[in-house]
Order: structure tokens, then sequence, then C-alpha cells
């Protein structure tokens, strides 16, 4: 991957993974060129590094937890966009947690869910970050327990799940 172009986003907008199960009942076989791994080991210790590097990298945490739903039957697809984030953190190396010393001790939580994101089963993704001062502390993303029956009710959800 060293010569490799490198990303400057985690992940290309408005992407939708699926699984082969839900490509064949849902597409008809309009991915039939996205064929299912043959060593899934590779993308499965890719996909775990990647699980230990999003501790320090808030900036890669939503796209690892997408991609690590399908680390079972990985696709084509889902090796390629794993590479993806390889060449994005290649692009911005200097990136990650910084705790600055002279910021207030004003905290402020940001969220925002994502309504029926996930295709297969219909639920929705919350996400967080909790900043003390300037400095990020906390964040998350995370598919709700439930189906939600609206976009506001998908957005209470998240914002109970932040003050909790």
């Amino acid at each position: 991957m060293s010569g490799s172009k490198l990303a400057r986003t985690p992940l290309e907008q408005n992407v939708r993974l699926t699984t082969t199960e839900y490509d064949e009942l849902c597409t008809k076989g309009s991915n039939e060129n996205d064929e299912l791994l043959i060593d899934k080991s590779i993308n499965q210790r890719l996909i775990g590094r990647l699980i230990y590097l999003r501790h320090t990298r808030p900036d890669i945490t939503f796209v690892v937890h997408y991609l690590s739903q399908f680390m079972q039957q990985p696709k084509e697809s889902h090796l390629h966009f794993a590479l993806r984030i390889v060449r994005y953190i290649k692009w911005s190396p200097g990136q990650g947690i910084l705790m600055v010393s002279n910021s207030s001790c004003e905290l402020k939580a940001y969220r925002d869910s994502d309504w029926t994101a996930c295709p297969i089963s219909r639920r929705s993704v919350s996400g967080f970050c909790i900043k003390l001062g300037n400095s990020l502390i906390s964040w998350k993303s995370k598919k709700q327990n439930v189906i939600a029956r609206s976009s506001a009710e998908a957005e209470y959800r998240s914002m109970a799940a932040t003050t909790a």
C-alpha cells in the first residue's frame, strides 16, 4: 500500500454495504462481481487492527464499526473499504486524541441518529461524542436496540443514550 493513492475520507458518501444473502434476496444479482473472499482471515485481521486503532482515532470509529458487522462472511467490497481506511490513516497520520491542559471544565455532548440506516435489520444507528472543554473524552456509534417508527423516535432514543 506504500504507492497507493491516499484517501481524504475514511468512507465514500452514501455507501451501503450488504451481505451476500441480502444481495440474493433484494438486488437480484446486481452485485454479481462482488464475491465472498476466499481467505477471510486477511479481512478479519485487518478489521481487528482497525478496532484496536479506533480507541485513539475517533474519526474512524463509525466506519470500523460499520465494517465489523461483515467479518463472518466478508465480500471483496468489504476488503476494498477496509483498505480505504488504511489509505485514509496514511493521509492523516497526525490525527488522534489531544487533551488540552488550559481548557474549561464545561461538559458538552453532541449526538445524531440515522433513521433505518441498516437496510438488513431496519434499525437506526445512533452516535455521540462528549467533550470536556475542547478535548474529546468519549464517543460511540451503535445500532439501536429496537426499530424506530419515525426519525423523531430515533432522535429521542439517541438523546437518551447520550444522556445516560
